[in-house]
């Protein structure tokens, strides 16, 4: 067949760019994932047109730094817990001798379907990243809503603190001269009631000293009437 008479199809050098076979992706295919030595991955004209300036920007409200990533740590799963799935291909395609274009064609078809796929999974946790994002910012924005009601409930709190002290200070204040004023009429009370009690005593010794005025009066009477009795027998 012709699969078993065909030589082995050998990998180019890596020396060699030109001779590089170059893959086109379609338009949302943003990851520069290469093969290795022999293969490269590059896009369409019209993509690399489209396709903005300063990363991956998909209108996220934040640059994507995939690539920056895959070329700083190829190793890594580009922070998104997304495996790399193309080790198999590309150890396959440096390892395993390729025996026929069709072979070769399979290998490309099998990784341009794993990098879509990759790809698709990675748009739909960065749309998961943005629903929360903006979730994060309505809350955020409500917080920032709700701080003027929280300052002047806050304020409200402060102002009820400070009307208690007062009142209780005054209370205290007040309470404090009444029981001074309380003390100075007692005092003034005990002073009036020792005043009544030294006039019933001066007035019960004025009874007794008008008793024995009249009780003298009386005897004095008494004698009197006896001499004007002596005086006319």
């Amino acid at each position: 067949s012709a699969s078993t008479s065909s030589p082995p199809l050998q990998l180019p050098s890596a020396s060699r760019r030109e001779d590089r076979p170059e893959v086109t992706l379609p338009l949302r295919k943003k990851l520069g994932i290469a093969l290795g030595p022999g293969y490269e991955v590059g896009e369409s004209s019209s993509a690399a047109a489209a396709r903005p300036a300063g990363g991956l920007r998909a209108d996220y409200g934040f640059v994507a730094t995939i690539d920056r990533e895959i070329m700083r740590d190829p190793e890594r799963d580009v922070g998104y817990g997304i495996t790399d799935s193309l080790d198999e291909i590309v150890e396959a395609l440096q390892g395993a001798p390729v025996s026929t274009d069709t072979e070769l064609g399979g290998y490309m078809r099998e990784f341009e379907t794993r990098v879509r796929q990759d790809t698709e999974e990675i748009y739909i946790r960065l749309d998961d990243e943005q629903s929360e994002r903006q979730l994060l910012a309505g809350r955020l924005n409500m917080l920032f809503r709700d701080r003027r009601a929280h300052t002047y409930t806050r304020h409200l709190m402060e102002t009820g603190d400070r009307m208690s002290r007062d009142a209780w200070v005054r209370s205290t204040d007040a309470s404090d001269l009444v029981r001074g004023e309380v003390m100075s009429l007692r005092t003034t009370v005990l002073g009036q009631m020792i005043e009544i009690r030294e006039l019933h005593a001066a007035d019960r010794r004025r009874r007794i000293v008008i008793s024995e005025l009249l009780r003298v009066d009386h005897r004095r009477s008494t004698e009197i009437i006896g001499l004007r009795t002596a005086l006319q027998g």
